[in-house]
C-alpha cells in the first residue's frame, strides 16, 4: 500500500525535480496530483512513464491525501499550506516560511531524522535553505565526534538557486558578451552575473549581513546545535547548477584530518573525493544530477587550535531542495505513516 501524494508548484524547476526523484527512488505512490497556479492549468508534466495534467491549486481539496510537497514561494505557501494541513495532509514545505517556527521541525534526514516526529503540532515539516542543507550533512558527523565551536563559510552559489529567471539571465548575458550588438542588463540580479561574482543573495539586514547568510546561521543552529557559532558570506557565481562551499571549522577537541576523512566516508549522504593531485576534487559541473554531498580538500588549519578546512559541493536542485523534500517524505512514511 502506497501514499497519495500532491506536488504543489509542479511546473517549476524544483517541482519537476521532485517528480523525477520520486520516480527514481521508487517512492511508493498510489496516487499523485500535480498542482500549479491557474495560468498553468492543464500543463502536461512527466512522472515516470506517465503524463500528468496540472490542477488548480486554488480549488484543490487536500482531504484524503497523505502528504503534499510544496515547491512554491512563501506567499502561496502561507495561503494554501495551512489549508492542506488542516485537511489532514502533511505538508513538506520548501519555502522559508516555516523554517524558523518553533512548532515546525526543520529536517535534513541524514542529520536529524527524529525531528519529523514533531510534525503533528502543525502538520507541517520544513525543508532547509539549499546552502544550509549540504553544509549540515558534512558538519553533523564531525560534530558528533569532536563538537563544533565555530564555522566560517563562504558559498559559491549557482544561479538556479534563484529560479528560472536566474538561469535565463546568465544564459542571455553570456551570449550577449560574444555579440557586441546586444546587451542584457541585470534584472534578476543586482549586477551582471555573466563572468562575474556577486556577494549578495537575498535582502540586506541591519547588521550588514544578507538574509541568505542569516539563514545559514539560524538553520544550522536549529538542525544541529544551538551552541555552534556560524558566520557566512554568500556569493552568487556564474554556474548554472551546483552550490559550492569553502568551510572552516573550529572544534572543541582535536580532530585529525585523516580521521575526519574516514568519518565522512562513512557518513550518510556524503561522498569523499579527496586526492591531493590535479583534479582530485569535485566541482559543481560534476555533481549535477547526483544525490550525494561531495567533500574534498580536507585539511588541517594550523592557524587555530583544532581547526579543519573542507570543500563541499552539491546539486542545489536536488539535495538543496527536491531530494531533501523526498527524503523527508520517505522518513515520514517509515517513522510515522507506515504505509509504504
Amino acid at each position: 500500500m502506497g501514499y497519495k501524494v500532491v506536488i504543489v508548484g509542479a511546473t517549476g524547476n524544483v517541482g519537476r525535480e521532485m517528480l523525477n526523484i520520486l520516480d527514481e527512488r521508487k517512492f511508493p505512490v498510489d496516487e499523485i496530483a500535480v498542482l500549479a497556479s491557474r495560468k498553468s492549468l492543464g500543463t502536461e508534466i512527466s512522472f515516470g512513464d506517465k503524463t500528468l495534467k496540472t490542477q488548480d491549486l486554488a480549488t484543490f481539496d487536500f482531504t484524503g491525501w497523505d502528504m503534499a510537497l510544496f515547491a512554491v514561494g512563501s506567499g502561496p505557501t502561507k495561503e494554501f499550506a495551512p489549508k492542506a494541513a488542516k485537511a489532514g495532509c502533511v505538508v513538506i514545505d520548501n519555502s522559508s516560511l516555516y523554517r524558523y517556527d518553533p512548532d515546525v521541525p526543520l529536517v535534513v534526514p541524514e542529520v536529524n531524522p527524529e525531528a519529523v516526529l514533531g510534525y503533528d503540532k502543525k502538520n507541517i515539516i520544513a525543508n532547509p535553505n539549499c546552502s544550509t542543507a549540504q553544509m549540515v550533512v558534512a558538519l553533523k558527523p564531525l560534530h558528533d565526534r569532536a563538537r563544533i565551536k565555530r564555522v566560517v563559510v563562504s558559498t559559491y552559489q549557482s544561479v538556479s538557486g534563484s529560479g528560472k529567471e536566474g538561469l535565463d539571465e546568465l544564459w542571455d548575458q553570456t551570449k550577449a558578451i560574444y555579440n557586441p550588438t546586444s546587451e542584457v542588463p541585470p534584472k534578476k540580479f543586482t549586477k551582471q552575473i555573466a563572468f562575474n561574482v556577486i556577494p549578495h543573495i537575498d535582502v540586506f539586514m541591519e547588521d550588514g549581513s544578507t538574509k541568505e547568510e542569516w539563514k545559514m546561521v539560524a538553520e544550522t543552529k536549529k538542525i544541529i546545535d544551538s551552541k555552534i557559532k556560524v558566520t557566512a558570506t554568500c556569493v552568487r557565481v556564474p554556474v548554472f547548477v551546483g552550490h559550492s562551499e569553502a568551510i572552516n571549522i573550529e572544534f572543541e577537541d582535536h580532530l585529525d584530518e585523516d580521521e575526519a576523512r574516514d568519518i565522512l566516508r562513512e557518513a550518510p549522504g556524503c561522498m569523499v573525493i579527496d586526492k591531493r593531485e590535479d583534479g582530485g576534487y569535485v566541482t559543481p559541473v560534476e555533481c549535477v544530477g547526483d544525490y550525494a554531498t561531495f567533500i574534498s580538500r580536507i585539511r588541517q588549519d594550523s592557524t587555530i587550535d583544532n581547526g579543519l578546512n573542507i570543500w563541499v559541493v552539491s546539486d542545489n536542485l536536488r539535495k538543496g531542495a527536491a531530494l531533501n523534500a523526498v527524503q523527508i517524505a520517505e522518513t515520514l512514511g517509515k517513522r510515522v505513516l507506515k504505509k509504504g
